[in-house]
């Protein structure tokens, strides 16, 4: 494909400016020249751009560079790895990391995954049976904070939820 602004060399690069006025869009594919000459936020296509790139990019807050100015690095006790270091290459060192950088990573986990508990992938054959347990184990905990802040009204409707669920479950499984 060519360059939709010169027509002469081939396009790396698909531009899309939206307009603040009427909200519309403009698609545009262009060469590697054409591209710098709409300023500083087109990256550097010569650079080497990875997903680790991308995602270190949007963990990492800079950091100031004068020692007394440099908040205490926190390491995670079983691997040693930073949150910093981290940022850099976008992996996690062990599972311990998860619990020693909880604080940090869980909303970056939200803002990803649109979640930040993993509840897996449920397979077809006994998928309704699964995500019924799971569906039960999620309201008993919802359960169980109606008690404690003495909802009885609301946790008496759950408690009968959850029991026509659980009476759905064994007629299913037998």
């Amino acid at each position: 494909m060519l360059c939709d602004d010169c027509k002469k060399n081939q396009a790396c690069i698909r531009l899309t400016q939206v307009s603040n006025v009427n909200a519309s869009k403009i698609d545009k594919h262009l060469c590697e020249e054409c591209a710098k000459k709409y300023g500083d936020f087109i990256f550097n296509v010569n650079q080497n751009f990875s997903v680790n790139d991308f995602l270190a990019g949007m963990f990492n807050k800079s950091l100031p560079d004068t020692p007394q100015a440099q908040p205490r690095v926190e390491e995670c006790p079983n691997c040693h790895m930073t949150y910093r270091d981290f940022s850099r290459n976008g992996k996690i060192g062990c599972s311990v990391c998860y619990e020693t950088f909880a604080k940090k990573l869980e909303p970056l986990l939200r803002r990803l995954h649109g979640d930040s508990s993993h509840t897996g992938k449920i397979p077809k054959r006994s998928g309704g049976q699964i995500e019924l347990r799971q569906r039960i184990t999620k309201m008993r905990k919802v359960l169980s904070n109606y008690v404690v802040n003495e909802e009885y009204e609301e946790a008496a409707k759950l408690r009968d939820e959850i029991k026509a669920l659980e009476k759905e479950l064994s007629s299913e499984v037998g």
